[in-house]
């Protein structure tokens, strides 16, 4: 992980929501004509880790969501599966994400993490807190502009398909401090982690996507 800003690990503390980009950061990018993509365990079980460790360390689960430019079934499976509080499908103006945050969960924009990779994730990358861009290799030319501009606070050396969300996660966990004792619950598998995961359970993932720049129930 390349940290181009080392001041934002103090920021850590300060995020409240936690957005993925689907496409190329969950999978390689490709997906059949129907929309279906894959996604790994590895990261699943990353973002599992990292909202449990900052449970551990807030005592209260971060707002978590995926975005993606067009109805995937695979990321509407995984987002209830993994009880995500969002769901964004059909969104092609991303930053409108940011209001709806502000307006329904009192989360401004500084106090997002949003991982992402292509330009469409731009206009969201800009106002966001902490900003992790995920690599791909044929994308030399945007990542140098992106770092240039300040768009990013990090980016990867894995790309969407090898599995760039779970060393997301364990980074951000490292900068918390908090990653061994996230580890140790989750093995132990005690009290602490059940309350997490109940409380994870109930959480119910709203879907939405855009009517005349407003986020609608999908």
């Amino acid at each position: 992980m390349k940290v181009y800003f080392p001041e934002k690990l103090d920021h850590f503390s300060n995020i409240k929501a936690i957005l993925f980009d689907w496409d190329g950061v969950f999978h390689s990018g490709y997906k059949n004509h129907l929309g279906e993509s894959l996604y790994s365990e590895a990261d699943s079980m990353g973002l599992n880790m990292l909202r449990l460790g900052y449970y551990l360390k807030n005592g209260d689960i971060p707002y978590t969501g995926i975005i993606t430019g067009e109805k995937n079934p695979t990321a509407h499976y995984l987002a209830e599966r993994e009880h995500l509080n969002g769901l964004f499908y059909n969104v092609k103006d991303k930053k409108v994400i940011l209001n709806f945050l502000k307006e329904q969960h009192n989360i401004e924009p500084n106090q997002v993490m949003f991982v992402f990779d292509d330009i469409l994730d731009l206009s969201l990358a800009q106002q966001s807190g902490i900003r992790f861009m995920v690599n791909r290799d044929a994308s030399k030319i945007l990542k140098e502009l992106v770092a240039h501009e300040g768009w990013t606070d990090f980016s990867t050396h894995l790309s969407g398909d090898e599995h760039a969300v779970r060393a997301i996660c364990e980074f951000a966990l490292d900068c918390m401090t908090i990653f061994k004792e996230t580890i140790n619950c989750r093995v132990e598998y005690g009290e602490v982690y059940q309350t997490y995961f109940k409380k994870r359970q109930e959480i119910h993932t709203q879907k939405m996507t855009v009517s005349d720049f407003q986020l609608v129930g999908g």
